[in-house]
């Protein structure tokens, strides 16, 4: 397994280790499980799309940067249509 080491602002370090706590739990491993998902995420943003095993995980993310709501979408998407 790799490890990487980094130099970040004390109170960005601070909540970083606060939300991992909440997030995973208060035992051994928690920080590492939230920098892997925190990375793993970056990771996903900047990569392009890429089909795994699971093609719903393949899909998992991609619209996320978008801010209009599910119906909105779709009301545009059959406007497109006609």
């Amino acid at each position: 397994m790799g490890e990487i080491k980094i130099k970040i602002p004390d109170e960005v370090e601070k909540k970083f280790r606060e939300i991992a706590m909440k997030s995973f739990g208060y035992g051994k491993g928690s920080i590492s499980q939230a920098a892997h998902k925190a990375i793993a995420d970056w990771i996903r943003d900047h990569v392009e799309f890429e089909i795994k095993e699971d093609p719903i995980e393949s899909m998992s993310g991609l619209m996320k940067s978008i801010k209009k709501s599910s119906l909105k979408l779709q009301h545009e998407a059959w406007k497109n249509v006609s």
